[in-house]
């Protein structure tokens, strides 16, 4: 059965923490496993790495092949080193002695540089902070000094408002005089431009009703002559129906004449004729 060395995830999303596993390598990435070697949690600054160091030499040595960051963790922790070590013990390259003493100088040389970074890692921290307490102390300074700077602005906007408002009822006392003055001199100039105006006004009535009495005038003229030229035209057509009335009269005795003569002249030719009749009647 092939087993392999590698990680197993844990944790919650966005902060997973990996438990170091030997487990079959056919079987799921967080499923079974053969044991618990360690934990690896990478959300710490150093990551945080416990581990069994004598268990995973010993699946190394039985032929458990580790994945590639379990390979480094291993390394970063010394069990690769001491498997190595251990490989020279049983070649009777070393000794217990000095496979003990190897790896313990590698250990604290290990846990010095681990202890170095950590403390380089915290003197940041506590530098960052200092400054971020200096920062904010400054910034409260200043925000002291620009809220007394406006305390002042505000006493100094103060003292000019009031100025300005005693300024300002004085001028307003100044201009209610002159206004006061200078409306007594419009009443004057009204009263003068009224009383003018009511003269100008007369004369223009006066103008207006002799226009207009010159315009009734002429208009009374104008209507006499109109009527003394109709009277005119009436008076002519008046005579020329007379005229055609004797004429029509003059016509009718003469016809009337004519038809009396002929009534004679009618009734002699008769009576002649009648006389003949007698005459021959006698013979």
């Amino acid at each position: 059965m092939p087993v392999r060395i590698r990680l197993q995830r844990h944790g919650k999303k966005g902060k997973p923490f990996y438990w170091i596993v030997a487990a079959d390598s056919r079987s799921k990435r967080d499923g079974k496993f053969l044991e618990k070697l360690g934990i690896y949690n990478p959300n710490t600054n150093p990551a945080t790495i416990d581990i069994n160091i004598d268990n995973s030499v010993k699946w190394l040595q039985n032929g458990a092949q580790p994945s590639n960051t379990a390979r480094r963790i291993l390394s970063y922790k010394g069990v690769m080193l001491k498997k190595h070590l251990l490989g020279g013990l049983a070649k009777g390259a070393l000794t217990e002695e000095q496979v003990e003493a190897r790896f313990k100088a590698w250990v604290e040389e290990k846990e010095s540089t681990i202890s170095t970074k950590t403390e380089s890692l915290a003197k940041a921290k506590a530098d960052a902070k200092a400054k971020a307490l200096a920062a904010e102390k400054e910034a409260n300074e200043k925000r002291m000094m620009d809220a007394a700077a406006v305390e002042t602005a505000e006493e100094v906007a103060e003292e000019i408002t009031e100025t300005v408002e005693e300024t300002a009822v004085e001028a307003a006392e100044e201009a209610t005089a002159e206004a006061v003055t200078e409306e007594t001199v419009v009443e004057e100039k009204t009263e003068e431009t009224a009383v003018e105006a009511a003269k100008e006004e007369a004369v223009v009535e006066e103008k207006a009703e002799e226009t207009k009495a010159e315009e009734t005038k002429t208009e009374a003229t104008k209507e006499e002559t109109v009527v003394e030229e109709k009277a005119e035209e009436v008076k002519e057509a008046t005579e020329e129906v007379k005229e055609v009335a004797e004429d029509k009269k003059e016509a009718v005795e003469e016809v009337k004449a004519e038809a009396e003569t002929e009534a004679k002249e009618e009734a002699a030719a008769e009576e002649k004729k009648s006389e003949e009749a007698g005459d021959s009647e006698k013979k």
